[in-house]
């Protein structure tokens, strides 16, 4: 057995999926997680403190192997802070020094790192973003895209704006398109590695396209190896962390793909700007993985529940079931698991939660249990670099004798606990008993009262699903409906 990799993070903010995935990844493998503490990360919309992080990776570094780094933390204080925070570029650029300051002082710290293409959320909720979006929060989405058209030659009529808050969403663009641009050079000079570039909430035709389109024309200029560009963003922690973990094991790990129905490939999926099948190539390009030709030369299986056609979401009215797909991936599933190697589901077919009727189906035959992992929270992309990275830090765990299997299980509980029962059955349900249908932070006493509400569903929920371990505590990290801390009574931290 070799030594455990000694692995630090800072990560996107704060919420579970951004710090508690990634523990879940480095747990499976072996091996513990360096996080910074909580005062120094940022809590919602206050940014974390970016002087305090950069000492406190620049003191962790002489121990460490290998540091994941988000750069919107790093620079602006968080992914929200991102959109929000008024700090000027030079300010923020600057901030990325100390990255080449530490591949100086210690060369052989592998910083791997993430930077998000800022998004333009298609609503008029400003809960994450500035506050003008309450009010022209489409028309902006919609200027992305027309402007984006229009560079491309195709006209297309500009909604019409207040110059003062066109100005300002343009300048923050170009702020944040800068430290993107830093960053793809601190990769080329062999500071990052790797880098990955992800796109949060976007669309075929819109702001965050355009900047992508931008980044690859300075990639081709460059020449050689490119840096990956993908739409994703709350999961690319666990990402990097199962690629720090899996390199140096082994040959890279092959993984086949079984869809359900194999047309749902071609999808783009909602709030992506890309088909499936190509975000599943570059997911697993960013975990250091290829895809194979077939079972026979592969270490994994991934089936791949494909999205609705007609994008049904559970943030919103509830998707209606499709018998037809959830017996299609019902049957990938039963033939992955046929072939004895490990099976990871990527529950794909709606937004912002699992498919409760598969997850029900795939329970009634008794093989939940039997899967390798699962996810299908969110995005289609955070759920399947989530699945993935899992999955593969399992591989990782098995290559070097280091697999903590119960790690293993409870990760893969949790995923079901939160992506299928709470948020494709659960939320919508006490969405207005308890959260009076706000999508903003709730009052103290509201959030006490879901937590106590929520914990107690859960448990029993979890208990008839998933015999075995029971859930401790369920509590809202935002005091919002939209994501939920679960916690399993055989956990110590």
């Amino acid at each position: 057995m070799t030594h455990a990799p000694r692995v630090a993070l800072i990560p996107l903010d704060e919420r579970p999926v951004n710090t508690g995935l990634v523990r879940d990844v480095a747990a499976i493998a072996g091996t513990r997680l360096r996080i910074p503490p909580q005062v120094l990360l940022p809590n919602f919309r206050e940014p974390g403190d970016v002087a305090g992080l950069a000492d406190w990776l620049t003191t962790a570094a002489p121990e460490l192997d290998a540091a994941i780094v988000s750069i919107d933390t790093l620079v602006h204080g968080g992914l929200i802070p991102s959109r929000t925070s008024g700090d000027l570029p030079s300010v923020v650029v600057s901030r990325l020094d100390v990255l080449r300051d530490l591949h100086v002082a210690h060369p052989a710290l592998r910083i791997a790192a993430v930077n998000v293409v800022m998004r333009a959320s298609d609503s008029y909720s400003a809960v994450e973003e500035p506050d003008y979006w309450s009010t022209t929060g489409r028309e902006l989405h919609e200027l992305g895209g027309a402007v984006h058209r229009a560079w491309w030659g195709a006209d297309a009529g500009e909604p019409t704006l207040d110059d003062g808050i066109r100005f300002d969403y343009a300048r923050r663009r170009l702020r944040n398109h800068l430290v993107g641009l830093t960053s793809l050079g601190l990769s080329w000079e062999g500071v990052l590695d790797p880098l990955i570039i992800t796109a949060d909430d976007t669309a075929t035709w819109s702001a965050g396209s355009a900047e992508q389109s931008i980044l690859e024309y300075w990639q081709r200029l460059r020449g050689g190896t490119r840096v990956l560009v993908y739409p994703g963003a709350d999961e690319t922690g666990a990402v990097l962390a199962a690629r720090v973990l899996l390199d140096g094991t082994g040959s890279a790990p092959r993984v086949a793909v079984m869809p359900g129905e194999p047309a749902g490939m071609e999808l783009v999926p909602a709030y992506e700007n890309v088909p499936l099948t190509e975000s599943v190539s570059r997911q697993l390009s960013a975990l250091g993985a290829s895809q194979a030709d077939g079972v026979d030369d592969a270490d994994l299986v991934l089936v791949v529940h494909t999205p609705d056609p007609d994008r049904g979401d559970h943030f919103g009215a509830e998707p209606t079931p499709d018998p037809a797909a959830v017996d299609a991936t019902r049957r990938a599933v039963a033939a992955g698991l046929a072939t004895g190697l490990p099976v990871a589901l990527a529950d794909l077919r709606y937004g912002n939660g699992g498919d409760i009727a598969l997850v029900d189906a795939l329970a009634a035959e008794g093989v939940l249990g039997r899967l390798e992992a699962y996810a299908g929270w969110n995005t289609a992309g955070n759920a399947l670099g989530s699945v993935l990275a899992l999955a593969l830090a399992a591989t990782s765990g098995r290559r070097t004798g280091r697999l903590d299997e119960a790690a293993r299980v409870r990760a893969l509980r949790r995923r079901l606990v939160d992506d299928a029962l709470y948020q494709a059955r659960l939320r919508s349900r006490f969405a207005r008993e308890l959260f009076d249908d706000r999508i903003e932070p709730v009052e103290a006493d509201a959030r006490a009262r879901a937590e106590i509400v929520l914990t107690a569903e859960l448990r029993s929920a979890a208990a008839e699903l998933l015999p075995g371990e029971a859930v401790a505590a369920v509590t809202l990290p935002w005091a919002r409906s939209f994501e939920v801390d679960v916690r399993f009574e055989s956990e110590t931290e």
